[in-house]
C-alpha cells in the first residue's frame, strides 16, 4: 500500500481551484477529497526513484472554507488519525474586494528535533503554525511568500551530516554539503516533516522562489566564480540536482492549473515511466543557457499582483554587461508590472535580494562593481573580485544598470493615472528586517503610489553580532558619507533615488505581514520569542509571535 512520505502542501489557490503537492512511497493515484464534495486526482510521476503528484481541484466556491483529505489508491493518508492539529482546509478568496494578507520572510534552517535545544531560537513559521492551530477561525495569512533559502545545501544540520557520512563519507568534495538529488530530498524531509511546518503548509497556500543557499552560498556571484566552480569535479551534479529538486519541490506548485496544463516539461515528465532523464536534460540546459528558462512567475490575489523574481539563475555575469536579469526576464518583468494597471490596487515585487540596502552597503557594492569592471585598472579589479566574494557584494546595487532599470520601472508603474496605491519590494537574505522609503532625485519622476522596500529575514537562522553592528552602522550618517566617497573613487553615477530607513533594523526570527484591502495597506512585523503557556507542541508551549512594529503604509 502506498504511504504519504511528504506533504501535502497546499500551493496554488484562487476563487475556484487549488493544487496540492504530495510525495508517495510508490506509484499510485493521489486524490484530494474536499468536505464540500469537490475532488481531484492525479497519477504520480517518478524522479530519481521518488514518486510525486500535483493534484488539481476545480469547482471550489469563492469565499468558502472547506476541509480536505488525501487518499493514495483509495486509502486515506491525511490527516493522520492521531493528529493533534485541526483539519487542513482550503480557503478560497471571496472576490476582488476581500482583504488579502500576505506573510513573507526568508532564510530558514530546519528546526531541530523537539528534544534538542534550538541554538538559534524559536522558528517563526513554527510559532505561526501554533497560533493558527490554537485559533483556526481567527486571522491567518492568505498566502506565504517564501523568498529564498528554503533549504541549505551548503550548511546542513548535525543529523544530516551524520546521514551523509553514513551514505558516502565526507573525505571527498563536497564533503558534508549536499552532493546529489537524493541528498536534496533529505533536506526537504528534514524541513517539511517538522510537524508544525507540515501542517502549516497543508493549510496555508505558499509561493516560493530560490536564493543562493538552495544551491550554494553566493551562487552566480560573478563570471570568474562560476568558471572556478564549474572546474570542480562535484559541481555539475550539485547544480543539476539543485535545479531538479527545486523544480519538483518548489517550482511546480507556483504555477496555476492552466499554466501546468500548458507546461511541456511537466507533460513530458508525467508521460514517461521515469522522468529523471527528461528533467536532468532540462536542468542541464537551464544551467548552460539560463535564458532558456523562466523561473519568475506572477500570481494575482484579487486586486493585488505579486511578481516573484529569480535573481540567481537569470543573471548575466559578463563584467562589461552585468545584469541581475537576462533580457528576456527583464522584458517579462516590465510587461507584468505595467499590464492592465486598472486591474490592481497593489503591486508586490518579490525578490530575495533587497533593492534598497543600507546606504553604505549600496555604495560599496556599486564601487566594487566599477572596480571589477576594470574602471580603475587591473590591480583594483582583482581586489574588487576578492572583496565581492568575501563580503557577499551581489545585491541589486552590485548590478548598477539593473538597479537603475528596476528603479525606473517602479517609478513608471507607480506614476500612471491608474497607478496602484502601493508598489512594495519584498525581500529577505540579509538576516534582519527594515523598511526603507525612497525619494526620487528628479521630483518629476516621483511616483504617486507609495513605494517601499520591505525586508524580512530570517525566519529561522543565526544573526551574528558582527551582522547586527554592521547593518546598524550601515544606516548611519557617517556610513552614508563613507559610501559616497567610495562611489566617487569608482566614478559611480549618483543613484536615481535616495532613501531613508523608516523602520528597523530589527533582529530576530521574524515574519512580516502586509494586509491589503481596497487601496489601503498596513504592515506588521512579528518575532518568535520564547514564552510560557499551554498549546500545541514545542512551538506553542515555548514560543509566541510578538508584534514588534505595526503601521499603516497608506493614508486613512
Amino acid at each position: 500500500m502506498a504511504e504519504l512520505r511528504l506533504g501535502p502542501l497546499l500551493r496554488y489557490v484562487d476563487g475556484s481551484s487549488a493544487t496540492f503537492w504530495v510525495e508517495a512511497s510508490r506509484p499510485c493515484t493521489a486524490e484530494v477529497r474536499c468536505a464540500d464534495g469537490t475532488r481531484g486526482q492525479a497519477r504520480t510521476f517518478q524522479v530519481a526513484g521518488h514518486h510525486y503528484a500535483l493534484v488539481p481541484v476545480d469547482g471550489l466556491t469563492p469565499g468558502t472554507t472547506t476541509s480536505y483529505e488525501i487518499l493514495l489508491d483509495g486509502a486515506a493518508v491525511w490527516p493522520p488519525p492521531d493528529s493533534r492539529f485541526p483539519p487542513s482546509v482550503v480557503r478560497t478568496p471571496g472576490g476582488e474586494d476581500a482583504a488579502v494578507r500576505v506573510t513573507f520572510g526568508s532564510c530558514r534552517w530546519a528546526s531541530p528535533p523537539a528534544d534538542e535545544k534550538d541554538p538559534v531560537g524559536p522558528d517563526a513559521l513554527d510559532t505561526l503554525a501554533a497560533r493558527i492551530a490554537e485559533a483556526p477561525d481567527a486571522e491567518r495569512p492568505d498566502v506565504l511568500l517564501l523568498l529564498g533559502d528554503q533549504v541549505y545545501a551548503d550548511e546542513v544540520s548535525r543529523a544530516t551530516r551524520a546521514w551523509i557520512a553514513a551514505r558516502r563519507g565526507l573525505a571527498d568534495p563536497p564533503g558534508h554539503q549536499v552532493a546529489d538529488y537524493e541528498e536534496y530530498t533529505r533536506l526537504y524531509y528534514e524541513s517539511w516533516l517538522d510537524p508544525e511546518i507540515r501542517w502549516l503548509l497543508s493549510t496555508v497556500p505558499s509561493c516560493m522562489i530560490f536564493d543562493d543557499h538552495d544551491v550554494i552560498d553566493d551562487w552566480n556571484t560573478s563570471a570568474s566564480w562560476l568558471a572556478e566552480i564549474r572546474a570542480t569535479p562535484w559541481w555539475r551534479e550539485r547544480v543539476l540536482s539543485g535545479l531538479m529538486s527545486y523544480w519538483v519541490h518548489q517550482h511546480l506548485g507556483n504555477l496555476s492549473p492552466t499554466e501546468l496544463s500548458r507546461d511541456r516539461l511537466y507533460a513530458a515528465v508525467r508521460e514517461t515511466p521515469d522522468g529523471t532523464d527528461v528533467l536532468r536534460a532540462f536542468a542541464a540546459q537551464a544551467d548552460t543557457d539560463p535564458a532558456s528558462v523562466r523561473w519568475s512567475y506572477r500570481r494575482d490575489f484579487g486586486r493585488t499582483r505579486v511578481l516573484m523574481l529569480d535573481t540567481r539563475a537569470a543573471r548575466v555575469l559578463d563584467e562589461k554587461d552585468r545584469a541581475m536579469l537576462d533580457p528576456g526576464e527583464a522584458a517579462w518583468l516590465r510587461e507584468q508590472a505595467l499590464e492592465t494597471p486598472e486591474s490592481r490596487d497593489h503591486l508586490l515585487i518579490g525578490t530575495s535580494l533587497p533593492w534598497l540596502l543600507p546606504p553604505l552597503i549600496h555604495h560599496v557594492e556599486t564601487w566594487d562593481a566599477a572596480l571589477c569592471r576594470g574602471d580603475r585598472g587591473g590591480r583594483w579589479a582583482r581586489f574588487g573580485e576578492r572583496l565581492r566574494r568575501a563580503a557577499d557584494l551581489e545585491h541589486w546595487a552590485a548590478f548598477p544598470e539593473s538597479f537603475t532599470e528596476l528603479t525606473e520601472l517602479i517609478a513608471e508603474a507607480g506614476s500612471d493615472e491608474r497607478a496602484p496605491a502601493t508598489v512594495c519590494v519584498l525581500s529577505g537574505d540579509v538576516h534582519h528586517a527594515y523598511v526603507a522609503d525612497p525619494v526620487w532625485s528628479d521630483p518629476a519622476r516621483q511616483p504617486s503610489a507609495r513605494v517601499l522596500q520591505l525586508t524580512c529575514s530570517p525566519v529561522h537562522n543565526s544573526i551574528p553580532l558582527s551582522v547586527r553592528l554592521g547593518f546598524r552602522f550601515g544606516w548611519s550618517r557617517p556610513a552614508r558619507l563613507l559610501g559616497t566617497l567610495l562611489a566617487r573613487h569608482g566614478g559611480c553615477a549618483r543613484p536615481p533615488v535616495e532613501w531613508r530607513k523608516t523602520g528597523g533594523p530589527w533582529f530576530g526570527n521574524q515574519l512580516m505581514t502586509l494586509t491589503l484591502h481596497g487601496r489601503s495597506a498596513s504592515l506588521r512585523l512579528e518575532q518568535a520569542r520564547r514564552a510560557r503557556g499551554d498549546g500545541l507542541g514545542r512551538a506553542a508551549g515555548g514560543a509566541r509571535l510578538t508584534t514588534v512594529a505595526e503601521s499603516r503604509i497608506t493614508p486613512e
